[in-house]
């Protein structure tokens, strides 16, 4: 849970440079299951950071197995909300403690069961 309160104050922040210190500069981050993996600190840079008005986040982890994790996170945006949505992340950490595997399985009430834009279940 360390590692996701990290996540949370850098993603909060607007820290570019906390990508590197999050996640393996090889790390395969994917939006929803099915969805194209960001691969390296570049690809993930250039979408986990357009995205910040998050007004609260509630994480409790799920399971731990070795270097595996799963996390179940309620996530809102806005002030007054405008969005929430309801998240498993699945996580692979490297030696190191930084994210080698990152697995999204995003729900959001009335839209697609995908955090893309556009996705139809």
């Amino acid at each position: 849970m360390r590692w996701v309160a990290g996540y949370e104050r850098a993603w909060r922040a607007g820290d570019p440079a906390a990508v590197a210190e999050l996640f393996t500069e090889d790390a395969r981050y994917r939006r929803s299951p099915y969805e194209r993996a960001e691969v390296g600190h570049a690809a993930i840079r250039a979408f986990w950071l357009d995205d910040a008005d998050v007004s609260s986040v509630r994480a409790e982890p799920v399971a731990v197995d070795g270097r595996d994790a799963v996390v179940r996170l309620e996530v809102r945006y806005g002030d007054p909300v405008r969005q929430e949505y309801r998240d498993l992340w699945v996580l692979r950490f490297a030696a190191d403690g930084r994210i080698e595997e990152f697995e999204e399985w995003a729900y959001w009430p009335g839209k697609a069961y995908s955090a893309a834009t556009g996705t139809q279940p």
